[in-house]
């Protein structure tokens, strides 16, 4: 019987296997780490069915698990990769036994706090990040300045710093007790360090920074290092259900060959 999955890019069939991002996969492939029925293919731009046998290093791609969202509530003073040069404390070190391996939607730097998304999805990873999906990210931010109307005024209408325009950025002053202010931002780009190297033109040094909010996803009352599983169907309710049918499209590549006894 013929199949009626599609053949599919394999890069993208190697991110959908949860071993890494899309971006990661065609490195891997270009450095000649992925083998195609014995071969060595060095083009990501390749098109594979589900009868090829694919391994990364000599092994094969493990079978696809459904797709999985997690959000978690990152604490300070973690970094967002998986392994650092510099042997410092990443978020995979603290992250609950249990879960299968997981990448992470986005980023936030150590000094930053809040939500953040995990998956075991490469695929869907790289698709949740695309500015095409159009999600805002949502922040409070403790700022050291007072921040004056003219300045959350240019911030609303965009500004350039060093050289990078960057785009209009919603802005409201929540509180100010003394010398500190509370301010409220949401970004529809999330350029590295944007809020930090916005706030430091401006005078602003910014003491505390906590992502409340990624697209339609919140971190609500999630506690510090905390991981909650977001249910399938509340998935496909605040995404897509067509993104995630073609997420489970993919993997259906690779349960396929497991059930014609092929390694994959």
């Amino acid at each position: 019987m013929k199949s009626n999955v599609q053949p599919a890019r394999i890069a993208k069939v190697i991110a959908r296997a949860g071993l890494c991002s899309r971006r990661e996969a065609e490195r891997w492939i270009k450095a000649g780490r992925v083998s195609i029925n014995g071969k060595v293919w060095k083009d990501p731009a390749i098109n594979i069915d589900t009868v090829d046998r694919v391994e990364v290093d000599g092994v094969a791609l493990p079978v696809s698990e459904p797709v999985r969202v997690w959000r978690y509530h990152k604490p300070v003073g973690l970094l967002t990769t998986e392994k650092d040069p510099e042997k410092r404390k990443t978020i995979f070190d603290f992250l609950p036994p249990g879960l299968p391996r997981v990448l992470s939607i986005g980023r936030l730097d150590m000094n930053s706090e809040g939500l953040l998304l995990l998956t075991n999805d490469g695929e869907l990873s790289r698709r949740f990040e695309l500015p095409a999906m159009g999600w805002k990210r949502h922040y409070r931010v403790r700022v050291f300045g007072r921040p004056q109307t003219d300045s959350l005024r240019a911030l609303a209408n965009g500004i350039s710093v060093a050289g990078i325009r960057y785009a209009p950025i919603e802005v409201k002053l929540e509180d100010q007790s003394g010398a500190n202010g509370w301010l409220t931002m949401t970004l529809s780009e999330g350029k590295n360090r944007e809020i930090r190297k916005v706030c430091q033109y401006f005078g602003w040094r910014v003491n505390r920074l906590i992502r409340t909010g990624y697209g339609p996803f919140k971190l609500g009352s999630l506690k510090r290092g905390e991981v909650e599983e977001v249910h399938v169907r509340k998935l496909a309710e605040l995404t897509s259900q067509k993104i995630i049918s073609r997420m489970q499209q993919v993997g259906n590549r690779t349960n396929s060959n497991e059930k014609k006894g092929r390694r994959f």
